[in-house]
């Protein structure tokens, strides 16, 4: 404390033991003393306009032009504003200063207390092991956090940022000094030379690593904030988005991974990840992986069970009406890290990773259910296994019952395997779902009764995510629909839906007629399967004219054709399936 005691005791600031570390004016140290009086006699902060106005008496309001001494302080880093909101202080101007509370900051205390604020590190020796290694690569990643937290602050090239960034430089050569007096070579080390990892590159990997042994929900997977750590300034944070996008080095050599989700704000973001293998190899390197991560697509193929199926569009492509496009957001939320902390602290989920969630799209056919259901998928960076309930009783004639139980059992032994959570989709899931016959039953009806009991048992135990889709809910069984937690409606598109779905499927660089207007298109009430096969059935007969053209006359025969062919007012053909 004799620093502490130096400084209270000077009767001029400028030969107290640690003005020259201050780094500021006569002024700015004056204030600094004033402050840690009253901080010494129980006041943790002042009033800006008490401590001016004490300090620099006198008429016509001059102390007001000693407010710019305040804001030095702050960018400088030895004061802090008391605020219940973050503030940026450059932003600041300094008669806002006026009203407000300040208080010394935990880098000025420590300085009181002892004389310095160098860092001081122990002596230069090997790395006995890989944990000791990454205890610095940690501390590492700390201050390259704080240096974040002080541009976001405060001014750019205050004090607080060379201060902490000149302990940054001293610890990664002290980390390189100690590498290469270890014999053995390190395997994180090892790991960063063989997959030719550059420093910014090293500095994501080392905070979702630390991310990895902190387990905590928080921050430092988000993209912004990995490129905040790397980039002194916006220049630098455009250029470092490279690093973190599809065919950079991390992404494209499978050493990172990333899932995207809804903000609360209705944009896309991604939060990255350590891909498994590569966490296993830095996390346990002493220890063989037991369980290898087969690859889906291999296992579906050895089954005639399910359809492996990868998404190639996401909800942005797709049509919906406004209150199924809001439903299916709020279920993308459910991925969101606090909603999922939120949840398992309730005691309403039992796991922190996945969706659980057993879904019925209903609506008539070609309204882009299974589409949707893709599209969802691909948002979530799920794969689909698909399964068509439309066969169950031609493929499984005299097992039924056993069958039934058959496809889910396969779906979690596929998910064990692979150590992932496709979505299962089972498609015209009507027969599945339907009203259960009573009375006076057949022996097909009391089998077709005993599927559907399976079915209920399982769908009630089901753990992750369940799409049905299906024509008509009216003739869903009441059991059933208490089992599906999301029942969501597609109905036939409006007309400006219509029009975005023309839009949308319409071939791009075909040649129309002068004065074509898809307007005109969307006046024929069409769901989005017609308006697809449509449109593909019109290309083909443009295409063997000699001189292809098209025509609004060329799809109206068509439409009229599709209409006049469209047997079941609620069932379309067409290759966007319902």
């Amino acid at each position: 404390m004799e620093t502490l005691v130096d400084f209270l005791n000077a009767q001029d600031v400028t030969k107290s033991e640690i003005y020259n570390q201050l780094k500021c004016t006569v002024e700015e140290a004056n204030m600094l003393h004033y402050i840690t009086q009253r901080y010494v006699a129980g006041e943790d902060d002042v009033l800006v306009i008490q401590m001016v106005q004490e300090l620099y008496k006198g008429e016509s309001y001059q102390y007001l032009g000693y407010l710019k001494y305040v804001k030095n302080l702050l960018e400088l880093g030895w004061l802090h504003q008391q605020s219940f909101t973050p503030i940026k202080i450059a932003d600041v101007t300094p008669l806002e200063l006026l009203n407000t509370a300040v208080g010394l900051t935990p880098s000025f205390l420590k300085l009181l207390q002892e004389g310095s604020l160098d860092l001081d590190l122990p002596e230069v020796k090997p790395y006995l092991d890989h944990l000791e290694y990454l205890q610095d690569q940690f501390f590492r990643i700390e201050l390259y956090q704080k240096m974040r937290v002080i541009r976001q602050n405060v001014h750019e090239h205050s004090l607080g940022i060379d201060r902490v960034q000149n302990k940054l430089q001293l610890l990664e050569k002290r980390i390189q000094e100690r590498v290469e007096q270890t014999a053995e070579e390190l395997v994180l080390d090892k790991f960063f030379k063989q997959k030719k990892i550059n420093s910014y590159e090293q500095v994501i990997f080392l905070a979702l690593l630390r991310e990895e042994y902190s387990s905590s929900d928080a921050s430092l997977r988000e993209m912004n904030t990995l490129i905040d750590l790397i980039s002194l300034d916006e220049y630098e944070r455009i250029k470092n988005r490279s690093l973190l996008e599809d065919g950079s080095n991390l992404i494209e050599n499978n050493i990172i991974d990333y899932e995207e989700m809804l903000n609360p704000f209705g944009g896309i973001s991604r939060a990255f990840y350590i891909v498994d293998d590569v966490l296993q190899s830095i996390m346990h390197p002493q220890k063989s992986k037991k369980v290898t991560r087969l690859k889906l697509g291999a296992l579906v193929e050895e089954q005639d069970i399910f359809e492996l199926v990868e998404p190639e569009s996401s909800l942005d492509d797709v049509v919906l009406h406004k209150s199924t496009r809001e439903t299916l957001e709020n279920l993308m939320r459910q991925v969101d890290k606090e909603v999922v902390s939120r949840l398992v602290k309730w005691g309403i989920k039992k796991k922190k990773s996945g969706i659980d969630a057993r879904i019925i799209f209903y609506g008539a056919a070609g309204t882009g259910k299974t589409m949707t259901a893709y599209s969802l998928a691909k948002s979530l960076k799920r794969q689909v296994l698909a399964f068509d309930c439309s066969k169950i009783l031609s493929m499984y004639v005299g097992e039924s019952e056993k069958n039934v139980r058959k496809i889910f059992e396969s779906y979690y032994e596929l998910c064990e395997k692979t150590k992932t959570e496709p979505i299962l989709l089972l498609n015209e899931a009507d027969q599945f779902l339907g009203a259960r016959s009573s009375g006076n039953i057949t022996g097909a009806d009391q089998m077709h009764n005993q599927m559907q009991n399976i079915f209920l048992e399982q769908i009630e135990n089901f753990k992750g995510m369940l799409i049905a889709t299906t024509n008509l809910l009216e003739n869903i069984d009441k059991a059933f629909s208490r089992r599906f937690n999301y029942k969501i409606e597609f109905k036939k598109p409006n007309k400006a839906q219509r029009e975005q779905l023309w839009e949308l499927m319409l071939p791009k660089e075909a040649p129309y007629e002068d004065g074509f207007e898809v307007a005109q298109l969307a006046e024929y009430s069409l769901t989005g399967g017609q308006i697809s096969l449509i449109v593909k059935n019109t290309a083909y007969r443009v295409a063997v004219k000699e001189e292809p053209l098209f025509t609004l006359r060329d799809f109206i025969e068509e439409i009229e054709r599709e209409k006049s062919g469209n047997f079941d007012s609620e069932k379309s053909m067409g290759f966007l399936n319902g």
